[in-house]
């Protein structure tokens, strides 16, 4: 599990292609520190098991099912992705709780200077539409954000200077897609209505259905 406040932005030194996934080699230093082989870390907010370590770079073994969803599938050599260890025990919650699974990719269609403050505005796939709420929480590229307004297909974003300085969003643009894990809360609470068959239900049998979620 982690929180999404991303430790470093590290580099992607080599990727080989292969039959059943992808081995990806990644530039880094603070999460390297105790790292060893097995361990957890979210590379762009996907959860990654550590298969080798050598000097600066770390190596993690992806699968066809994580490269198809996440803009893995188009990774090149030299791009930049932001890192995160997995949280411990004993650690502050301090973003929200993310998984590391991503469910989609959405594409940012606009970052508009707000003097210090950026704002970021993405498309999302219209069947996630659902899953996010005005001031809720939403993991990108494994950074834990806050949607500030929902528009049609579209969310915007307030990216605060730390936030930008510190992770891969200096390095995004318009076009470019990223990797997005909705809250599972959310997930969870609309997958439990949708499996109700609430037209039967009487008004003071809904009233305590909903009160109680």
């Amino acid at each position: 599990m982690f929180t999404g406040l991303i430790e470093e932005v590290g580099q992607i030194d080599s990727l080989q292609k292969k039959s059943d996934g992808m081995l990806l080699y990644v530039k880094a230093e603070k999460v390297l520190e105790d790292a060893k082989l097995g361990d957890s870390i979210a590379v762009n907010g996907v959860c990654l098991t550590v298969v080798d370590i050598k000097n600066d770079k770390v190596a993690f073994e992806l699968s066809n099912e994580t490269i198809n969803r996440s803009n893995f599938r188009y990774a090149k050599i030299g791009d930049y992705v932001n890192l995160e260890r997995a949280l411990k025990a004993s650690d502050r919650l301090g973003g929200h709780i993310v998984q590391g699974h991503v469910d989609t990719t959405g594409k940012i269609v606009e970052m508009k200077n707000l003097g210090s403050h950026t704002e970021l505005l993405i498309q999302i796939p219209a069947e996630y539409k659902n899953l996010v709420i005005e001031k809720g929480s939403i993991a990108v590229d494994g950074i834990s954000l806050t949607v500030n307004y929902i528009y049609s297909d579209k969310i915007s974003i307030n990216i605060i200077p730390h936030t930008l300085e510190n992770t891969n969003l200096k390095y995004r643009k318009p076009g470019d897609l990223v990797n997005l894990e909705f809250d599972i809360f959310g997930k969870y609470i609309l997958k439990f209505i949708s499996n109700i068959d609430i037209s039967n239900l009487k008004e003071d049998k809904l009233k305590e259905l909903l009160n109680g979620l």
